[in-house]
């Protein structure tokens, strides 16, 4: 009676299987990378496309209808390590236009007056579509990069850029 050896069928097998499981990790590997990159939000526009800006007649005229209340700031760490403020503040229009574009600048300062971090971003139409005249907006501007022993000493919101509509 012949006695059939199975250790010879079982290194080819072994190969197969071995290929079979890098192949599925590579897979999965690049399912999940590009599923990662695709959760992440997309960056807002940092311009606001055919705005009003500084040296312009109309951003002379208008820029001091379109206050905005003074700043205020929470701060908090993240999981990560890292350090982001909330700047807030409120947006009001006295153009007696409505307002279908808006862009606004706010800034962390040092107590030297320096800019410590800064950011650029479009609250009309991203946020809302629009602000009719004589009505408020509140505005939340998310700052990060920071460190927690960084100089901090005050707060600064401007308005960069405006659209009618």
């Amino acid at each position: 009676m012949a006695v059939q050896n199975a250790i010879p069928d079982e290194k080819p097998r072994r190969t197969v299987v071995i290929i079979v499981a890098i192949i599925a990790a590579v897979i999965i590997g690049g399912f999940f990378y590009f599923l990662l990159r695709r959760t992440v939000a997309p960056a807002a526009p940092t311009t606001l496309e055919g705005a009003v800006r500084t040296g312009s007649p109309d951003f002379d005229a208008y820029r001091p209808k379109i206050s905005l209340d003074k700043p205020e700031a929470s701060q908090a760490t993240n999981v990560l390590g890292g350090f982001q403020m909330t700047l807030e503040t409120t947006v009001r229009n006295f153009t007696g236009r409505t307002i279908n574009g808006l862009e606004l600048r706010a800034a962390v300062l040092t107590s030297e007056g320096k800019v410590l971090k800064d950011r650029t971003v479009v609250v009309i139409p991203t946020r809302r579509p629009e602000l009719e005249p004589n009505k408020t907006m509140f505005v939340t501007v998310n700052i990060e990069g920071m460190k927690e022993d960084d100089d901090r000493a005050s707060l600064w919101m401007e308005v960069t850029g405006f659209r009618f509509k």
